[in-house]
This record gives structure tokens, sequence and C-alpha cells, in this order.
């Protein structure tokens, strides 16, 4: 056990985590160089397309040093303040964390939040400055960030470069030298913690743990102690690029066991492994449940694919663990479920990787936060969809969910910055400046706020320097009211939204000139209103399309023309009264892009 040692990659997105680690499974010969290709560890298409980690990676290296053999075992995080639930899994599975920080951007934001977690469970930090090889690089202003924020020595600090491979050699001898190897007893009962699992149309589902305790074999009979069920451990292994079976793996190691489980509800992430004739007396404190900031409907477009779509949804569960969702039911949509996501990036990776994994056609609701309603009688109710929202005359007040949002930004920006915060309702609770030109700027605001356009109007203000991270503080009261859009005078259910009385009327105005854009054009006009309540605040209208049936009619008295434009007209009533108005998913989508 004094030879292993487990370790993670933490930093902000885009300081270059997946390219170090490449370095990494180079330079220990993990990897040959016919497999090598830039990011090996970001395995899926998604996030080969995008350039980001959405899903933590584990992978075993053997390295020597000063003649001794020692294992690595190397977890690659994700940096993108969606996915910090994947990272908090991936630090409690470690001894030890390369916390790496570019040296043409510097500390930001997401550096700092991980950072945090990796302190509160005890890691051992080892300060990377990376891209040391770019023309950018103000390696002496980073150090002094770095030496601020961790109270390190300037000498510990390694310089790297994850493109030339500068630095790995050191940063490999710093793991061995300063990551403590794992505790644990291999004789004690087996206590080994899921972080991960995957799903196998072949092996059926397979589970990644790390074993804080004991020894477990392959045959072994072994018990899932938070869902209760028993397996017999048909093969059991270490993670290196590919899976490779071993016979026995003990305290202190990471790996993958298949025992042929088929359902998905039997697999939790966080839950612990153990014998089932040597059990172990507690399980490990698992990670706590997740709580999804922002809620969404998401339905099939044909209605029958609804088992199909909820089976979809507790395979990609499994390897998402930050994903929730309960059935619900709408008029405009039929059958469907509400989800719960830690953000619009998480959202929409979600429906991508739904379209691309499980081929399933989906429309997805406008999103939205979930809020506590206090009815006049004294009720309390928590609303997570707009047509769950009692009527108006029975609500006393609303409370909404208020974040604490940080902000860290080149100092020429921050007046810009602070007005879009005061628009979205957020109040300055504190203001620090990092260094010469850099600031950290606190803010109390409601989440309802920032769900739809704020990330992406908080990078363009900032050119791509702002970085920003939140966590929820409670709630508070606030003047909320519901917006309904109507289609012919019928309500669309899924385009209703919840919303602060002063934004309902430009908002409305704005959605009924989107959807005049989006909507196709019927032979009928098709009214677009935004109503509260039973006023209507803003309306457009779809124009007809209709045929020219005077064409064919030249000279003679205008009686004859008249005729046939009112047989086209008692034509286009009767057609209102039967057409639908079919809404297109972009028009969904592009609630959430309103400039």
């Amino acid at each position: 056990m004094k030879n292993i040692r487990n370790f993670s990659i933490i930093a902000h997105i885009d300081h270059g985590k997946s390219t170090l680690a490449d370095r990494l499974l180079e330079f220990t010969g993990t990897i040959t160089e016919r497999d090598l290709q830039a990011q090996v560890l970001d395995d899926m298409e998604l996030e080969r397309e995008r350039g980001i980690t959405i899903k933590s990676h584990a992978i075993q290296m053997e390295y020597e040093h000063e003649g001794e053999k020692y294992i690595l075992n190397l977890i690659d995080t994700p940096g993108h303040v969606d996915f910090s639930y994947e990272v908090s899994r991936s630090i409690a599975a470690c001894e030890g964390a390369l916390l790496i920080v570019d040296a043409t951007q510097g500390i930001q934001a997401q550096t700092i939040s991980n950072l945090y977690l990796a302190i509160e469970n005890d890691l051992e930090i080892i300060p990377v400055l990376n891209k040391m090889d770019l023309e950018a690089a103000m390696p002496e202003e980073v150090k002094d960030q770095i030496v601020d924020l961790l109270g390190c020595d300037r000498d510990d600090i390694i310089e790297a470069s994850g493109k030339t491979g500068y630095g790995v050699d050191r940063i490999l001898e710093e793991i061995v030298g300063k990551v403590p190897p794992p505790k644990g007893d291999p004789e004690a009962p087996l206590q080994a913690l899921i972080f991960d699992s995957v799903f196998n149309s072949y092996r059926g589902i397979i589970a990644y743990f790390r074993i804080l305790n004991g020894t477990l074999k392959k045959g072994d009979f072994v018990k899932f102690v938070n869902t209760g069920k028993e397996y017999n451990a048909d093969e059991i292994g270490v993670l290196k690029l590919e899976m490779e079976p071993r016979n026995e793996l003990r305290a202190g190691d990471v790996g993958y066991i298949i025992s042929g489980i088929k359902t998905s509800k039997e697999v939790k992430v966080g839950d612990t492994i153990t014998h089932v004739s040597n059990p172990t007396e507690k399980a490990i404190d698992g990670f706590e449940d997740v709580k999804p900031m922002v809620f969404a409907g998401i339905y099939p477009i044909d209605a029958d694919d609804y088992e199909d779509l909820r089976a979809s949804l507790e395979k990609l569960q499994l390897n998402d663990a930050s994903l929730t969702f309960v059935p619900e039911s709408s008029a405009a949509l039929g059958f469907g479920f509400r989800c719960g996501f830690l953000g619009l990036l998480h959202m929409e990776i979600v429906q991508e990787r739904l379209d691309r994994e499980f081929d399933m056609d989906v429309i997805t609701t406008v999103p939205n936060v979930s809020f506590i309603v206090y009815k006049s009688k004294g009720e309390k109710v928590e609303v997570h969809n707009p047509s769950g929202m009692p009527e108006q005359k029975y609500i006393d007040h609303i409370e909404e969910p208020y974040i604490k949002a940080q902000i860290i930004t080149k100092s020429e920006y921050i007046g810009s910055i602070m007005k879009l915060c005061i628009d979205k309702r957020g109040t300055l609770t504190n203001q620090v400046y990092i260094g010469t030109d850099r600031v950290e700027i606190t803010f109390e605001m409601p989440l309802s706020e920032i769900v739809f356009d704020f990330y992406d109007r908080l990078k363009s203000i900032s050119k791509g320097y702002a970085s920003f991270d939140y966590y929820q503080t409670g709630f508070k009261p606030a003047k909320l009211i519901k917006l309904d859009i109507l289609l012919n005078g019928e309500k669309v259910d899924a385009l209703s939204t919840l919303i602060h009385v002063d934004h309902a009327y430009s908002f409305g105005r704005r959605m009924c000139e989107k959807l005049k854009e989006l909507i196709p054009r019927q032979q009928f006009d098709i009214a677009i209103q935004a109503a509260i309540g039973t006023k209507i605040i803003a309306r457009e209208t779809v124009k007809a399309v209709r045929k020219d049936v005077t064409a064919k009619c030249y000279g003679g008295d205008i009686t004859r023309k008249r005729k046939l434009l009112e047989k086209q007209k008692k034509g286009k009533k009767r057609m209102r009264q039967v057409g639908n108005v079919e809404v297109p998913q972009q028009a969904f989508m592009a609630v959430l892009k309103l400039d």
C-alpha cells in the first residue's frame, strides 16, 4: 500500500487539465504512441467537440522512482461550475490534488471553489503553473496570486506545460513525495466507496469504486449496503486505458466491479460495497444528495416513446448522478418528466446526450427554479413549474431561492458587470482586490435571474475574462407572477413562466415577437398573446398565407370578386376552429436566448 498514490486534477475550465493528463500518461508509458490523441481521457464525442470535460475519468499509471515501482491512480475532473458534483465525487476518492492554474489567465472563480472542496477533504495540494510555453504567460504575477491563496512557498509551485511536456517529471516526483499513501487495513472487513458507474449493454452495470479497508477477490459474494442487494463479483479489475481484470484488489486500490446488475436503481453513487459473510459495521459517509438548481420538463416528441425515455434517463443517471427526474404530465405535451439540473450547460448536455447516445427526440420546456408559495390559509407549497402554481387570489406571498455569486474579473470591467448584476436584482455585498488588476465581487441575487442568459452576457461584457461561481444561500420573499402565452386563445403550458412583476411586460412583449418569427404561417391568422391572469399585456399576429382567389376573375362586376372573397373568408373561419398550431422545438429553446 505504501507505493499507491491516488490523486485528482482540479482547475477552472480550460486551464489545460486534460492536456496535462495526456502528458502524464505518455511519460509513465501508460499509453502507446499509436493510441495517443489529444485529450485521451475525454472519450465522449461531445467532450471532444466542445473541448470540455463533462465526466470524471479514472486511470491507473505505473511509475518508477529511485528504483521503486509506484502505482498512481489519476482521476481527471471537469472544470465547469455545472459539473462541480463530479469534482466532489473524485475528490472523495483521493488523498491529493494537482491544482492547475493557467499562467496566462491566473486564478479564476472555479479554481477557488474546487480548491476549497479539496481542502475540506484534507487533500494534499500540489500547485502547478501550466501553459508556461505561451508568450502571454505572466509567471511572476500568477505565482503571487497562488502564494496569496495557498500560503505555500514560491519554490513549491511547479512550472509546467501540458503541450510541450515541460515540468511533467517534476510533477510525478512531487506526487510520489508529497501525496500521502492511502490509509486503510487490508485485513479489516471490506469497505469500498462507489464513485461512478456506467451501463454496458452486454455486461450490465459496471461500478467504479475505491477500497478504503479490506480486500476484494474475484468471485466474492458482496452486498451493496444502501440498496441491500447481494451479488457475486464476476469480474474485478483496474482501470487502465481499457479495463484490466485482476484476481484481487486491496485497500487503497481504485477499480471496477462487474456483477451482472441489470436495473439501474440498484447502483447508487456514494454507496458502500462490503462482504456478505463479514460485513462492515458502518457504511462510508457517502456523498450528500445533490440539490438541483434548475428544473425543466423533458417530453418525448412521440407519446409512444415515454417508456423508452424513462429507460434512457435511468441509464444516463447512472453515469451522471446529479440528474434527478420525476414523472409529470402537461396539457400541451402529454406525459414526460420533470428533470432537475445543476445549471443550463448541464441541461444542454443532458439533452444532447439523450439524442446521441439513446436516439431520443425530446422537447424541453422553459427552465425554471423551485419556489415556495405560502397560501392565505397558512399552507406552504413547493412549486417546481408554473402550472402547479395556485391561483393568485389564494396566494399570501411567494419566496424564491437566492444565491451568493462570486465573480472574479479584471478591474476595467467592474462597471458593466455591476450594472448587469443590479439589473438582475442583485445586491453587492463585497468587493476585494486580488493583486493589482483583478477584483472579486460578491453579489446576492435571485437564482431565477441567472437561469436565462446571465452567464452568456457576463462572458461577452468581460470579453471572456470574468469567471463566475455560485452557491445557494436560502429563500427570500419576492413579487412574482405567472405569465402565460396563448396561441389562438389557448394556453401553451410549456411556455408559461414565473417572473418578477417589474420584468413581466418587457418579457411578454419579447416572447410574442420571438414566437412570431418562429411559428410557421398557416392558412389562417394566429394570435400570439402574453397574459397575466386574464389581462392580455402583449399581442402579435402571424398573418395567414392566402391564395389569390380573384386571379382568374377579370372584367365584369365587382360582385363576382366579392363572392369569391366571401367564400374564402368562410373557409378560413372554419379552418381556424378546427386547425391547431404546432409549436416548433426551436421556440421552446429560443425563450432561453431572448436578447
